[in-house]
């Protein structure tokens, strides 16, 4: 996968595409990362990219122009137009989940417009017709934060990019089930010990464990997740 992204604020992605699983994924030639600087693209000498809204208000409005004109310079160098995406952070869009995360990672290519301030001039949206995406109901300073969330989510589904690729399979959300608890050594911590279903190496039992667990926390902790999952399996 090709990830390409506009931002006024291109170095805090540099320990993002560096690090961690994104940083392998991106050694194993799995994603690629293209930052585009948005500033690069304004007429203006000092480089600007704002003004004053129209009919007033608090706050500065990114220009149309320069975002316009960034996404057309990248949206040129791509070759399959037909499998790319580009997704617009917005508190007006639709609410990531996991379901978007495993569509999203079936694309060739990502394109990611991160704007700041109080948002973009609404022309430069209307002509670009992005798919508005929120991460949730409350306001950050710009669209980089949303950007990594979502890239970091959705690249998990990419074969090749997790070491164990069951892991993805038996993570929250799957199912509409959040994860059972897990442990590790030693047996005890603190006069707690692990389970001694999950240390009898009956794995038929402890699978069966596993998922009532999940349920009972999926139906303690997340009753709205619980209930897709009651009306998808008729329980």
């Amino acid at each position: 996968m090709n990830i390409n992204i506009m931002t006024l604020f291109p170095n805090m992605f540099s320990n993002f595409i560096e690090e961690s699983m994104v940083g392998r994924a991106v050694k194993n030639n799995i994603i690629s990362f293209k930052i585009y600087d948005i500033r690069d693209y304004s007429d203006d000498i000092h480089k600007h990219v704002d003004d004053e809204i129209y009919g007033g208000g608090p706050g500065m409005l990114m220009k149309a122009k320069p975002v316009y004109d960034c996404y057309k310079d990248v949206v040129s160098t791509i070759e399959n137009k037909k499998k790319q995406k580009t997704i617009f952070l917005t508190p007006r869009g639709k609410t990531f989940d996991n379901d978007m995360a495993k569509d999203f990672a079936t694309y060739d290519t990502l394109n990611f417009i991160c704007a700041h301030y109080e948002g973009v001039d609404e022309r430069a949206i209307e002509l670009i017709n992005p798919e508005l995406v929120s991460i949730g109901d409350y306001v950050l300073t710009g669209g980089e934060l949303p950007a990594m969330v979502i890239i970091d989510s959705t690249i998990r589904f990419i074969k090749g990019v997790l070491n164990n690729e069951e892991s993805v399979n038996d993570e929250s959300f799957m199912n509409s089930l959040l994860e059972c608890p897990q442990y590790t050594r030693p047996e005890e911590f603190m006069g707690l010990k692990v389970p001694e279903i999950l240390r009898s190496g009956d794995h038929k039992k402890i699978n069966e464990y596993r998922l009532s667990e999940a349920i009972e926390i999926t139906k303690k902790y997340r009753p709205d997740l619980y209930k897709k999952y009651k009306e998808a399996t008729n329980e």
